[in-house]
């Protein structure tokens, strides 16, 4: 496994990829992690190696990476650029593994261990978190020069695309994204990011025990605060509602990153309820946050993300979802399956009408909110939704096994 964005134990977060690799391990798999130095989230290098992590059951080795201070930065291109060259020194110099399992992003990454395997014939199963370049053009997009700058990018990521054997990702959408220019018929599987709800359930109390404490509608954000959520949409929202009277809103943002002070100095300004707890431990996120009675889901208009993270732990937490995501797949559930409402991307009246409607109907809330824990239970337990991926890896080196066999 290559994964630079890996989390392990005592880190901050609730890792796909360590989760998986103990998944793995206690299925019979000899499996080895290999992450970088630089730890994304803190955006500073790790104080521990693979050394200090030997009590896990699977191997961990710490490859060198630089570093960046900014996730859309020609830096982070530059530090990628070094740990897939460094990353491929390490491949060289070890046994050659029976299969390669390698999310993505990074494009550097990605293109390189995909040309090792193709070359080594080893199976290669990749596992697409995000879109690049089209995360990038979110932030950086200049008219008339986007197009010529990012398609090297897009030629980057069709490479890695092209030579898998195997499509996992956290969405349909990425999934198809990929499949489109893959060559090789590949399998195929969409497994959001989820959680362990046994685990989950295990950090919270129930639901009625904790509503009892606070007064008023609490409205939630966990995650990222960068350019691709529009929290001051939410905060704007919170004041029109205060200006007609409801001023029993309160507005719980759980996340950190490049844009906080800006989004914290709005929320400040407008003078609504709010409070920014900065990033917190997995566990005091989840205790908080079924302590809400609404979720926000507020991306901003054109951004590349599909089924992300938050949206799973809002659903474990039972949660109605406020939608601003573009997205046809996530706005499809939300939809169809009742678990929350669709909003106008960027507007804030349309915002604010939608979240009066939920903070108003306490039957409402709970009918969405049920909804959305019966959604988390059929398509984000890791429990169970990640024995596919686990089971297409079993096929894969199965296959390889009988080719190496018959040659």
């Amino acid at each position: 496994m290559v994964t630079n964005y890996c989390q392990f134990p005592g880190e901050t977060g609730n890792s796909r990829y360590t989760y998986l690799a103990d998944l793995l391990t206690k299925e019979g798999f000899d499996v080895e992690v290999i992450a970088s130095t630089f730890y994304h989230k803190t955006k500073k290098q790790r104080a521990f190696s693979g050394e200090d992590l030997k009590y896990l059951g699977y191997k961990t080795t710490l490859i060198y990476e630089p570093g960046y201070p900014k996730n859309v930065s020609v830096k982070r291109l530059y530090s990628n650029e070094v740990m897939a060259k460094n990353i491929m020194t390490y491949l060289k110099a070890r046994k050659r593994p029976d299969l390669i399992y390698c999310p993505f992003p990074p494009i550097a990454i990605g293109r390189k261990v995909a040309a090792y395997a193709e070359k080594h014939k080893i199976p290669f199963v990749i596992d697409i978190q995000d879109l690049w370049p089209e995360a990038f053009r979110m932030v950086f997009n200049p008219p008339v020069l986007s197009n010529l700058l990012y398609k090297p990018f897009e030629k980057g990521a069709d490479a890695v695309f092209r030579q898998a054997d195997a499509i996992l990702a956290v969405s349909q959408t990425y999934v198809d994204r990929a499949a489109n220019v893959n060559k090789k018929n590949a399998l195929e599987a969409s497994v959001f990011l989820g959680t362990d709800l046994n685990h989950f359930d295990s950090l919270s109390e129930t639901r009625d025990q904790l509503t009892e404490s606070h007064q008023g509608v609490q409205v939630a954000y966990i995650g990222t605060l960068g350019s691709s959520y529009d929290i001051n949409l939410v905060t704007d929202a919170v004041h029109l509602l205060k200006k007609k009277g409801l001023t029993n809103i309160h507005f719980v943002v759980m996340g950190d990153g490049p844009k906080r002070k800006v989004f914290e100095d709005h929320a400040k300004k407008l003078g609504i309820s709010y409070e920014f707890t900065g990033m917190l431990p997995y566990d005091e996120m989840v205790k908080k946050l079924v302590q809400c009675d609404i979720a926000v889901n507020p991306i901003v208009k054109g951004a590349a993300q599909s089924v992300i993270n938050k949206v799973g732990d809002y659903a474990a937490a039972g949660l109605p979802v406020l939608n601003t995501q573009e997205n046809k797949e996530y706005r499809g559930y939300v939809d169809h399956l009742r678990i929350g409402l669709n909003c106008i991307p960027g507007d804030a009246e349309d915002l604010a009408e939608n979240m009066e409607r939920l903070s108003q109907d306490p039957q409402l809330r709970k009918e969405m909110g049920e909804n959305n824990r019966r959604f988390a239970e059929t398509h984000f337990n890791r429990r169970n939704t990640y024995e596919e991926m686990v089971q297409i890896m079993h096929r894969l080196l199965q296959e390889s096994s009988e080719e190496k066999h018959v040659l």
